[in-house]
């Protein structure tokens, strides 16, 4: 858990994908974080937190269902959203982070 705190407290913003293997909308997720990595690359680091193997995360952060995305900045959420996001709905908003 200090590993997850020291990289939610970066100076740089942090997207969390709380997710699960047996999910699939986090399935449908995966590509389209992937495209949005690629198109603003190191602007945003985005980390995945499985809820079954972290349930101490999942429970910190009140995680009701899956997948959750959650942005952090300095350790302070500045944005949260259950459900599939689009890629360009979730560009505009790390690029407004």
């Amino acid at each position: 858990m200090s590993k997850f705190n020291e990289l939610i407290n970066s100076d740089k913003p942090v997207l969390v994908d709380f997710s699960a293997e047996w999910c699939g909308p986090c399935k449908m997720m995966a590509p389209i974080l992937q495209d949005v990595k690629n198109d603003i690359g190191d602007q945003v680091n985005i980390i995945k937190v499985d809820v079954d193997r972290n349930p101490q995360a999942a429970a910190s952060y009140n995680i009701q269902g899956v997948p959750t995305l959650i942005l952090f900045r300095h350790g302070e959420i500045i944005w949260r959203q259950s459900g599939v996001i689009p890629a360009e709905q979730l560009k505009k908003i790390l690029k407004s982070a």
